[in-house]
C-alpha cells in the first residue's frame, strides 16, 4: 500500500518535471478558499505554477470584509495566506474582474486548471412586497459597509431617525450586525472598523434591536461563541419571551445529539431568568423573537421602510427529523425604521458556468464542475473546478474551507494521475504570461502582490495614527492610487 501511495505522490508531483512545460493554475477568488487552494496545489505539484485572480485590489475576500472588526483574532489566518502570496511559484493578481476584464473561456484557453474559488456576492431575497422599500439592506450589505469594502463605502444607513432595527435571521452574520449595532463606539473605535462606519455609530439613535428567526430556540443557526458576545455586551437588556423557550419531545431530541444547539438553547434560557426585563432609562435593548416569518414591509408614507408584517409559525414534520416553519394565520407587526436581512448569500452567475440557481452553487462532484447543472456525472467540463462557497454553498467557517480545498486538490491530482487531463495538460499553455498581456491589452490595472503591499502599510500608518490596527481605505480610487505610488 505505501508503495502504491508514494509512488501516486511522486507521479503527481512529478508532473510537471515530466511534461516539458509547467502546469499553469488558475484561482479565481483571494478568500479562504482560494487560498487554501493555492496553497494545497504548490504542495502537491512542485513544478505548477498559481496565479490567485481576484476582482478585488485587496486579497483575503471575506477575512477582510467579512469578518467583524472587533474579531481580530479571527483574521490572524491572514498571515498564513500572505505566506502562500509570497511563494516564488504563485502569484496575486488583484483588480481582474471574471466576466468583464476577462471571460471565463479566455481564462481556460490560457491555464490547464482553473479552480472557481470566488464565493457569493450576493444575497437571496424574500420575495415579498416592501422589500424594495428604502432602509431595508441586506446583511451582506451592512457588514460590507462597516468593513470598508470600496463597493459599499457610500451605502450610508441611516441610523438617524429611528431607535429601532429588524435583523431577519438568527446566524452569526446576523448577531454580527446586531453587536456592531448595539455594542459601545468607543470599544469599536480601537479596532480596524471603517471611518465613515464609526462615525455614523457614533451619531446612531438605535437603541432597540430586534433578531427575529422563522424557527424556534432550538434551531437558532448561531454558534455558541457568537451568542455569548452579543449577551455579554455591557449595559444590555436582553428580551426573550419564556413560552419561545418551551420545548417539544422532537426538540429534546435534537438538544440531546447536538451539543452546539443544546449550548446555544442553555445560554437563552440563562439569558431569560438572568437578564432584566425592564430596560433602565437609555439602556439598549436586544430582543430574540421566535417563530414568525415577515410576510410584508410597512411603507412610512415616504418610501421607508416603517414596520415589518410577521406570520407567527410553528414547526410541522416534513419527514424523519426534518422540520418546517409554517405559517398559522395569525399576524403581529413590529415598527422599525431599518431592516437587515440576514437570511443567506448568492453566488453570481457567469457566463460558461452551470450554476444551480437554486441551491445557488455549481453542479460539481468533488469539486469537478459538471456541464450542466442538473449533475449528470457522466459529463465533465475538463480542467475546471469549484472551490469554497461556489462548491458547496455559503455554510460553515474558515476552516471548513480547508478540507473543502483538500478535495478539490485531490480531485485535480487524481485526474492529472489518470491521464483525465491530457487534453488540456498535453499542450504549452501561456498561464500568467498570457494573461498579463491580455489584461495590458486591454487597459486592465493589475495590482500585484507588491501593489498590496503598499496598500497594507499605507492602512497601518494611518491606523497608527488613531490607536488601530488599520485604518482601511474604502474607495477604488484611493486603493489603485496607492497600489501603484
Amino acid at each position: 500500500m505505501y508503495h502504491a501511495n508514494h509512488a501516486r505522490t511522486w507521479l503527481s508531483r512529478s508532473f510537471s518535471n515530466i511534461s516539458s512545460h509547467p502546469l499553469h493554475v488558475c484561482v479565481v477568488g483571494s478568500g479562504p478558499a482560494g487560498f487554501y487552494t493555492a496553497e494545497k496545489m504548490l504542495k502537491a505539484h512542485q513544478g505548477a505554477e498559481v496565479d490567485i485572480i481576484d476582482r478585488l485590489p485587496t486579497p483575503f475576500g471575506l477575512v477582510r470584509s467579512g469578518v467583524a472588526p472587533d474579531h481580530p483574532e479571527t483574521k490572524i489566518v491572514i498571515n498564513q495566506f500572505s505566506r502562500v502570496m509570497q511563494h516564488e511559484r504563485c502569484s496575486f493578481l488583484g483588480n481582474v474582474t471574471l466576466g468583464s476584464s476577462i471571460s471565463l473561456a479566455e481564462l481556460r484557453e490560457l491555464y490547464h486548471v482553473v479552480v472557481l474559488a470566488y464565493g457569493a456576492e450576493s444575497d437571496r431575497d424574500l420575495g415579498i412586497p416592501g422589500e424594495g422599500l428604502s432602509e431595508i439592506h441586506s446583511a451582506r450589505e451592512f457588514v460590507w459597509w462597516y468593513n470598508g469594502h470600496p463597493d459599499y463605502n457610500n451605502l450610508s444607513p441611516d441610523l438617524k431617525s429611528t431607535d429601532t432595527a429588524i435583523i431577519l435571521g438568527q446566524g452569526n452574520v446576523a448577531l454580527d450586525c446586531a453587536r456592531i449595532l448595539l455594542r459601545s463606539t468607543i470599544e469599536l473605535a480601537t479596532t480596524d472598523i471603517a471611518s465613515h462606519a464609526l462615525a455614523a455609530l457614533n451619531q446612531s439613535s438605535i437603541r432597540k434591536v430586534y433578531i427575529v428567526g422563522r424557527r424556534g430556540p432550538v434551531q437558532a443557526a448561531c454558534t455558541a461563541k457568537e451568542l455569548r458576545e452579543v449577551l455579554g455586551i455591557k449595559d444590555l437588556c436582553i428580551h426573550i419571551k419564556e413560552v419561545d423557550l418551551l420545548k417539544s419531545s422532537e426538540d429534546e431530541e435534537v438538544l440531546k445529539n447536538n451539543r452546539i444547539q443544546r449550548r446555544v438553547y442553555e445560554l437563552l434560557s440563562k439569558a431569560v431568568t438572568s437578564g432584566r426585563s425592564h430596560p433602565s432609562s437609555g439602556q439598549r435593548e436586544l430582543h430574540f423573537v421566535f417563530f414568525r416569518q415577515p410576510t410584508w414591509f410597512f411603507d412610512s408614507g415616504t418610501g421607508h421602510v416603517a414596520g415589518v408584517h410577521f406570520e407567527k409559525t410553528v414547526l410541522r414534520g416534513v419527514g424523519p427529523g426534518k422540520r418546517v416553519a409554517v405559517g398559522t394565520g395569525q399576524f403581529e407587526d413590529l415598527d422599525c425604521g431599518m431592516v437587515l436581512k440576514s437570511i443567506g448569500y448568492k453566488s453570481v452567475p457567469v457566463d460558461g458556468l452551470p450554476l444551480d440557481h437554486q441551491k445557488g452553487v455549481v453542479a460539481n462532484v468533488g469539486g469537478r464542475v459538471l456541464t450542466d447543472a442538473l449533475g449528470d456525472q457522466s459529463f465533465l467540463e475538463k480542467g475546471l473546478y469549484v472551490c469554497g462557497w461556489l462548491k458547496r454553498g455559503p455554510t460553515g467557517i474558515i476552516a471548513t474551507n480547508l478540507y473543502c480545498a483538500e478535495e478539490t486538490v485531490a480531485s485535480i491530482s487524481q485526474d492529472l494521475e489518470q491521464g483525465m487531463l491530457a487534453a488540456v495538460t498535453s499542450l504549452p499553455k501561456p498561464g500568467r504570461e498570457g494573461l498579463l498581456q491580455l489584461l495590458d491589452d486591454r487597459n486592465v490595472r493589475v495590482v500585484p502582490f507588491s501593489g498590496w503591499e503598499k496598500i497594507d502599510s499605507e492602512e497601518r500608518r494611518l491606523g497608527s495614527l488613531r490607536n488601530k490596527p488599520r485604518e482601511k481605505l474604502t474607495t477604488w480610487e484611493d486603493l489603485l492610487k496607492v497600489a501603484s505610488e
